[in-house]
């Protein structure tokens, strides 16, 4: 009887933040320890009696059509890297809000990929709904790289689909977005669909290598860690002449809690993706300050309506279990020095830098092996999973890793501690309601801790 065909889809978001840190090819060990700490659907689903799980025939025999969603410069970036990671794909749908977006994404790929692609112009699918379009358009395998905002309802759509997602981080931006994507998740383990995540360095050898000694013991039990994005601004797009409000937030998106979850839920989610990955946990609880300056390039004064009104630094602390503190900093400020993107641990036996992939202890060490690319090994592993009929599941971790991020974000906003239970139940939803193109749609002023409440 012939198998169904591979189904999978990519989200992605414009992140034009590179990250440039260093790895090793080790291609057996690195695949066996990422499905060590994933969810390894297909073997649930398969247990369960689920038929018509998405799979293809053999590694690289079949055709995996591929769809994006979202063509800004991060999205650009990861169709690159999705065509580079594994043999037989193909490009054959696109959407975006904006129409410029879509058709300069599809005009990137002709000029690199052009036996790669095959994107006629109904296969480009322009507005709020696109993802609809590109969902329903046939693909195998697509890549959703709008704002995080929209991430939940993307991910639904996906899973009702029965599509395999690739997602980039973060995959929400509150609670009710959060409990959204892990009812997701429960229902993707029973269809038994991959699912991989833009926090690429759970691909990436020297990172893997350095966790599996952590959690070998190598430096004993973790009773501290600190995580920092500390750089400079972020770019910030003013309103063209004619745009709507709604037009207006999704071009400037980083600049709008709705939208991007501010700074340390849209970025800084990596770093504490790497502290819950050690501490094979998430944080009890947190408490933090943070703010927004005076104004520089990044964060010009004025309207919040025209300006956003996310943050520009954060220093939040979280208590692990076992009363584990990690102290957890993000800086998005020009001028401002060193910049610093780490993360390390204290343990009873030692100390590790992760991000340099050292361990101090009775026995030092050090990752010295050859570099690879996370970006593209992160859709290379996905693919090899599912040809393999055994398909990562990555979606808990990353929504665990963003929810993370959401509540450093609520104690910043209240000045007050946030538990988990509250970060996860919290009612508030910042996603609009009855969103259209042409609404108007303001936004709450800059939250003044001590004042605000946001939970």
């Amino acid at each position: 009887m012939q198998q169904p065909k591979l189904t999978a889809i990519f989200l992605l978001e414009d992140n034009t933040v590179a990250d440039q840190t260093k790895t090793t090819d080790n291609r057996a060990s690195r695949r066996e320890f990422i499905r060590s700490t994933t969810s390894v659907a297909m073997g649930t689903a398969v247990a369960a009696g689920i038929s018509g799980i998405p799979a293809v025939h053999a590694a690289g025999t079949d055709t995996i059509r591929v769809g994006v969603i979202g063509c800004g410069g991060r999205g650009s970036g990861a169709v690159q890297n999705c065509l580079d990671s594994a043999p037989n794909l193909q490009i054959v749908a696109l959407g975006d809000a904006f129409k410029g977006q879509a058709e300069g994404c599809r005009e990137k790929l002709k000029q690199k990929y052009s036996e790669k692609i095959d994107l006629p112009d109904a296969r480009i699918f322009v507005g709020l709904d696109a993802y609809k379009g590109v969902i329903d358009s046939g693909v195998d395998y697509v890549i959703l790289a709008g704002p995080p905002g929209f991430r939940p309802q993307h991910i639904e759509a996906a899973v009702a689909a029965n599509k395999n997602i690739f997602t980039e981080k973060p995959v929400g931006v509150d609670g009710p977005g959060i409990r959204r994507v892990l009812a997701a998740y429960e229902s993707s383990l029973k269809k038994g669909l991959g699912i991989a995540a833009g926090t690429q360095r759970r691909h990436q050898t020297g990172y893997i290598e350095t966790m599996q000694r952590i959690h070998d013991r190598a430096i004993g039990d973790i009773v501290a860690g600190r995580c920092y994005w500390n750089g400079q601004g972020i770019w910030f797009r003013p309103r063209q002449q004619g745009m709507s409000d709604v037009a207006y937030q999704i071009h400037n998106w980083y600049h709008f809690v709705w939208l991007c979850g501010d700074h340390i839920v849209e970025q800084h989610v990596h770093n504490l993706d790497v502290i819950n990955w050690a501490m094979k946990s998430h944080p009890v609880r947190c408490w933090g300050l943070g703010g927004r300056t005076a104004g520089n390039s990044t964060r010009p004064t004025g309207d919040a309506n025209e300006v956003g009104h996310i943050f520009d630094h954060f220093a939040v602390e979280y208590e692990y279990p076992n009363e584990v503190r990690v102290f957890s900093q993000c800086r998005q400020i020009p001028g401002c020095l060193p910049n610093n993107v780490s993360e390390s641990l204290v343990g009873t036996k030692g100390t590790c830098q992760v991000d340099r992939y050292t361990i101090k202890s009775d026995e030092q060490w050090r990752h010295r092996g050859k570099n690879n690319e996370p970006y593209v090994q992160e859709h290379t592993d996905l693919v090899e999973s599912i040809r393999e009929g055994r398909p990562i599941n990555e979606l808990k971790n990353v929504a665990e890793s963003t929810l993370t991020a959401i509540m450093g974000r609520m104690a910043t906003y209240t000045g007050k501690e946030v538990s988990w239970e509250q970060a996860l139940n919290s009612k508030l939803d910042t996603f609009p309601k009855a969103l259209t193109w042409d609404m108007k749609l303001p936004v709450s002023p800059v939250p003044v801790p001590g004042q605000s409440d946001v939970v």
